[in-house]
């Protein structure tokens, strides 16, 4: 008894195709690491607003957002609310904790002349603009720095 089985195979051009997009990708990721490229940044801009901000977990699943100047509380983020914060806010305690550095240390948002939002850890060095995840999740870091900058604005 002979069983015949049928391969069906890809097209000979698709799979060229596919090895010459893999080699160029990686002859320009090769290209761009031995020479050192960066892509270029935004021209920098004037500052709209800035505020210096210290977010602190609260044992109910709240986070409390402080002023970092003067620790006054300027915000508290409900429990189980404004994911996309809680999840940069994790990436960049992390990073903090990698360095050895502590929870005190406030981070800067910054609202810039052109529209965007960044996210500034002076402690690590770390930048985010907060645009390019989408208005809505910039909204969340928005209404934190609107709330930092009416707390300093009162007395």
């Amino acid at each position: 008894m002979s069983a015949h089985v049928q391969v069906e195979m890809l097209p000979r051009g698709a799979l060229i195709g596919g090895a010459l997009l893999v080699a160029t990708a990686l002859i320009v990721v090769t290209f761009a690491r031995l020479t050192g490229y960066q892509p270029a940044r935004p021209d920098p801009s004037a500052v709209v607003s800035r505020a210096d901000v210290r977010f602190e977990d609260r044992r109910n699943g709240a986070i409390a957002v402080y002023s970092g100047d003067s620790d006054r509380l300027v915000d508290t983020l409900a429990p189980g609310s404004n994911g996309f914060v809680r999840g940069v806010m994790r990436g960049l305690a992390r990073d903090r904790r990698a360095e050895h550095i502590g929870e005190r240390a406030p981070f800067r948002l910054t609202h810039w002349a052109n529209g965007r939002l960044s996210l500034d850890d002076p402690s690590t060095g770390r930048h985010i603009d907060l645009e390019v995840f989408g208005i809505t999740n910039a909204g969340a870091f928005a209404e934190i720095l609107t709330a930092a900058t009416q707390a300093k604005e009162t007395p």
